[in-house]
């Protein structure tokens, strides 16, 4: 890919955001108004996707009329609650644009720190994560001190066990050219919340190229995520991962 093809005026050209969605009918307006504004800002060919991943509430709904009327925008209900990483994964599938990014429904990361990982993959990478814990990060509102306690814990494990060098595999908001999120999607067996670390695992075994990149990062109290039985759950996941893909690479 040619350097021009990776310029930021390049990535916004050919961009799908993509924005898995959980029982966020109360989130769901304000973030794609956000979303839409800042479109319209700087590219309004822009693609939006977002995926319900079988909403008990009215996400879809609150969607569809919070995007009535805007170009290049879908809704898509998976029928059934499958986890996060199916939600991102069914969105890669939909994607028609070069990039893809997929950032949280309650946008934690604000959408504008997607320059900083625009300008890594201007330098070369192919990938560009947004991190909580390394040089360049800002934490406006930080989570409870138990929650990051077992953040640290869970990061030191995941560097242990699966993808050593980086800082915060779980901040939900990620970069990466086209073809390298189709092949690592297309390889994920994780559908629940130990997705990302799967995914960046089998990018190193393909060879892609992952920049971490410091943002600004605002926490959300109201985080789905269960401290207990989901942390247990993503640690016997992590515990899977290089067994599941010995042979990529």
């Amino acid at each position: 890919m040619t350097a021009a093809a990776r310029s930021p005026e390049a990535i916004l050209a050919s961009l799908t955001i993509v924005v898995p969605a959980y029982n966020e009918a109360a989130r769901i307006e304000g973030t794609l108004s956000r979303l839409f504004a800042w479109r319209a800002q700087r590219d309004p060919t822009i693609e939006i996707v977002v995926v319900d991943d079988g909403s008990r509430d009215d996400t879809v709904g609150v969607a569809g009329r919070a995007g009535q009327g805007e170009a290049h925008f879908r809704i898509e209900a998976l029928g059934r609650n499958r986890g996060k990483g199916a939600a991102v994964r069914q969105g890669v599938q939909l994607a028609t644009r070069d990039w893809v990014l997929f950032s949280d429904a309650d946008l934690s990361t604000p959408i504008e720190e997607l320059d900083k990982l625009m300008a890594a993959i201007a330098q070369g990478a192919d990938i560009a994560i947004a991190s909580r814990d390394t040089k360049g990060s800002l934490l406006d509102r930080r989570q409870p001190a138990y929650r990051e306690a077992m953040g640290r814990t869970f990061n030191t494990l995941v560097r242990a066990l699966a993808v050593p060098g980086i800082a915060d595999t779980q901040c939900g908001f990620k970069l990466f050219s086209a073809p390298a999120a189709r092949r690592c999607f297309g390889r994920m067996t994780i559908e629940r919340f130990a997705f990302d670390v799967e995914v960046l695992y089998i990018a190193r075994r393909l060879g892609y190229r992952i920049a971490e990149v410091g943002v600004r990062w605002v926490n959300d109290d109201r985080s789905t995520v269960s401290p207990v039985r989901d942390a247990a759950r993503m640690l016997s996941d992590v515990a899977r991962i290089r067994w599941r893909h010995r042979g990529v690479g």
